[in-house]
């Protein structure tokens, strides 16, 4: 079992960013929660899978959540050296750290 510090919900100290705000600018865009969702319960998915699996979101956008999701490493993006290529993705350890932020938001969301 990992150690984890205990942390307390506070407003925060004038002048340092907010983890809460830090983490709502890397996750709290459209599309980027439900991307999440979709890696965690598949495991790994491609581009064409994942825009199959949220319908409304463009090529566009996905494209731009990905890379900002591998930018922070919460996702891996993996290229395969064939013709055409092919590109995998799947959560980081970083990224399956969401899984209770996603559960709550589930138990929530069954309350509304």
């Amino acid at each position: 079992m990992e150690n984890r510090e205990i942390v307390v919900l506070s407003k925060g100290i004038p002048g340092e960013v907010c983890p809460i705000a830090k983490t709502l600018d890397v996750i709290g865009t459209k599309w980027t929660f439900l991307i999440i969702r979709d890696l965690m319960l598949e495991g790994v998915m491609r581009f064409s899978d994942l825009q199959r699996s949220m319908t409304g979101i463009s090529p566009k956008t996905l494209s731009l959540r990905l890379r900002e999701l591998e930018e922070h490493q919460i996702i891996n993006r993996k290229v395969y050296p064939e013709v055409p290529p092919r590109v995998e993705y799947s959560l980081t350890e970083k990224g399956k750290q969401l899984q209770g932020i996603l559960v709550e938001m589930k138990r929530f969301g069954l309350t509304l």
